[in-house]
């Protein structure tokens, strides 16, 4: 059995009774008065907020009473300008920069005036304005972001610091181990700052973890980690404001631990009962806030006089703030506007040349041609991919690319998808573009976060483009198996605020992909691997782009109507050559989303039957939303029934004849002639 000193709590609580130790040194009143401002601002915030839960007057809350001198301590320490990545229990990070407290509010009650306009809750939004980055409710992806930040910065060679916050139960996740290696593989300019209250939520320290110190933790990323008390706001910013000076000449991360105790539930509904109450009292002696006012005062810094009116000025600027937020109606919902801001707004062109230069070039070449024509033309474009540098990628599409283009724009990852997706979505919040390879599409399973919750829905929620291109090898046909063969496309079909791609044709593969890198909106670009290599076309040598939500009508006829995309658009010119008789109108939709249902619609209306075909399992597939489509918009123009065809509704077999079996291509055809002579 565990022994009795293995279930205390938190072994850091009990020796916790050391009283927090003050050292000013050098530092000046007017410095140890803004702290004081600092930490005083949001435990006042915070004691109103749980007030007006009492009363009703709002629904929730998640408070960081007694964490306050890390927050504030970081925040006051860093540059105005350099990115800080909170969460929940950081609202002094907020009110340290000078957030209006009335946004803050609105926030908070989901009003108009708040950062999300109504689409998020609490501290879930980031501003540019004042360089925060909030977090979203899955712990972890915020430390992936944050080492696309400093990369951004690093590239530059703006000399900046990123701090990105995490819980001792948050440190458990994967996304904290793959951002912490990529950015000790990286030397990113990082400073990862652990808070370390002893629960997640109810779960104790030693259910969570078992090393001694967060601090430990470094040793085995090779890096730098130090522990400090986390309830002395001096320390904390004497720290940061040392390792931020360090750091910003030597770039490089740093794990720092700050011991604390959450002194209210994870949050208030919570309730603290699974505390030993003992604890409450250790900690409550060392009070962040308590204690740094006694030593203003014994410094003869502060005097009652001074703190009163230093109250007084505090609580008229909340209740002003919660004047303001209470006045404000609730946001007025407008369907249209909702689905406008899905997407930051952009206008690609289609520009391919009706003249010119081309070259006789395979689909692969047609993608490695379009890259590096991005590369030129998007010199702040960043490559990201497991073994893309020296070694080109393991199908060879970047190769010779870092020699060009340089490792610091060609680099090659860890095997972490995650933290690359989320280092991806930093570069683009730090004002770069991304490009993160999948090794192969089926992988993308590890970074789903960050792609479905993080790329997805920045924009939506507080206006922030994700400039993130994910290419995605993909497919089956190639005798790979179940873990290599996978068509995904569907995963990410249902999810608002994604952009897919599909091309079946080399020319379509070079224009969608410039597109993709001009659209600031993050892009699932599929390319099917047995296309790569087995098709070829004529492509223009220059520079084009094509806009996303344009099918291309591939063969006409007045017989029915095919609609397809991928590697179902070659099975289906196979079918319409060996059935001469079917003059087929055959639709390459070119990209998922947004769909070009105008194009479809028309095709279906004149030849009164259609068929959907995609390579994905059949079942949940993107045929059957087609399908659905195609009988409510042109129900009354049908001469047969809308039917589809996919792949088995099993995992993807290596064996070739089992995959044959597996694959539409064949029950494709069947149906094809089923629907000609309906």
């Amino acid at each position: 059995m565990p022994s009795l000193e293995k279930n205390n709590t938190h072994q850091k609580m009990i020796s916790a009774e050391t009283p927090v130790k003050f050292d000013r040194k050098k530092y000046k009143d007017n410095l140890l008065l803004e702290l004081y401002h600092n930490i005083l601002k949001p435990r006042m915030i915070e004691e109103k907020m749980l007030l007006l839960l009492r009363q009703g007057k709002i629904a929730k809350w998640f408070s960081g009473i007694g964490q306050e001198a890390i927050s504030v301590g970081v925040a006051t320490a860093l540059e105005h300008d350099e990115y800080i990545l909170p969460m929940h229990r950081n609202l002094g990070v907020f009110t340290s920069r000078g957030i209006p407290l009335h946004r803050l509010f609105s926030q908070f009650q989901g009003k108009p005036g708040g950062f999300t306009q109504g689409r998020d809750r609490s501290f879930h939004f980031g501003s540019q304005e004042y360089k925060i980055i909030g977090m979203i409710s899955h712990l972890g992806p915020q430390m992936g972001v944050a080492d696309g930040i400093a990369l951004a910065s690093k590239l530059r060679e703006e000399k900046k610091v990123t701090v990105v916050f995490t819980g001792d139960g948050g440190a458990s996740e994967g996304d904290f181990h793959e951002s912490v290696n990529t950015a000790a593989v990286w030397d990113l300019p990082v400073i990862f700052v652990i808070e370390n209250n002893g629960y997640g939520l109810s779960t104790p320290s030693n259910e969570q973890f078992r090393c001694k110190s967060f601090a430990d933790k470094a040793i085995g990323y090779g890096i730098e980690g130090m522990s400090i008390d986390g309830n002395n706001v001096l320390k904390v910013y004497e720290t940061i404001k040392k390792l931020a000076a360090d750091i910003r000449e030597n770039p490089r991360p740093v794990i720092l631990e700050c011991v604390t105790f959450r002194m209210r539930g994870h949050e208030e509904a919570s309730g603290t009962k699974y505390v030993p109450k003992e604890l409450f009292d250790i900690w409550g002696r060392k009070d962040p806030v308590a204690t740094f006012e006694k030593f203003l005062l014994d410094e003869g810094v502060l005097t009652e006089d001074l703190i009163e009116k230093e109250r007084a000025l505090i609580k008229r600027e909340i209740e002003e703030g919660l004047e303001i937020t209470f006045a404000e109606l609730n946001p007025k919902p407008e369907t249209e506007k909702e689905l406008r801001e899905i997407f930051k707004p952009v206008e690609i062109k289609d520009n391919m040349p009706g003249s010119g230069s081309n070259t006789n070039i395979r689909f692969i070449d047609a993608i490695s041609h379009a890259l590096k024509l991005a590369m030129r033309v998007h010199p702040q474009l960043v490559l990201m991919g497991q073994d893309i540098a020296d070694y080109g990628g393991v199908f060879k599409i970047t190769e010779g690319f870092a020699e060009q283009f340089g490792k610091e724009r060609v680099r090659n990852t860890p095997l972490c998808e995650s933290a690359i997706l989320g280092a991806g979505f930093g570069l683009s919040i730090n004002g770069a573009k991304a490009m993160v390879e999948m090794q192969f599409a089926d992988f993308v399973s590890e970074g789903m976060t960050q792609i479905v919750n993080n790329l997805a829905k920045s924009h939506y929620r507080w206006g922030q483009h994700a400039d993130v291109v994910v290419r995605m090898p993909t497919g089956a046909a190639v005798a790979a198996g179940p873990f290599h063969s996978q068509s995904n496309e569907a995963w990410f079909f249902k999810t608002p605020g994604l952009k897919i791609a599909y091309p079946a044709f080399p020319s379509d593969a070079k224009g969608l992909l410039l597109s993709a890198f001009e659209d600031p909106n993050p892009v699932m670009y599929f390319e099917h691997k047995a296309l790569y290599r087995s098709i070829s076309e004529d492509v223009y040598d220059d520079y084009y782009t094509i806009p996303f939500g344009k099918a291309k009508l591939v063969r006409e006829g007045n017989d029915l109507t095919i609609v397809t995309y991928g590697l179902g658009v070659h099975w289906a010119l196979e079918a319409l050559t060996e059935h001469k008789d079917i003059r087929a109108d055959l639709i390459d939709l070119r990209t998922l989303a947004p769909l070009d249902t105008e194009t479809i619609f028309e095709s279906v209306k004149k030849t009164g039957r259609v068929i959907v075909m995609h390579e994905d399992t059949l079942t949940g597939g993107i045929a059957g939303e087609i399908a659905s489509l195609i009988s409510e918009h042109c129900f009354e123009c049908l001469d047969a029934p809308v039917m589809r065809e996919g792949s088995l509704d099993t995992p993807v077999p290596m064996n070739v004849d089992l995959e044959h079996n597996f694959l539409p291509k064949e029950r494709f055809k069947q149906k094809l002639r089923k629907l000609a002579s309906y």
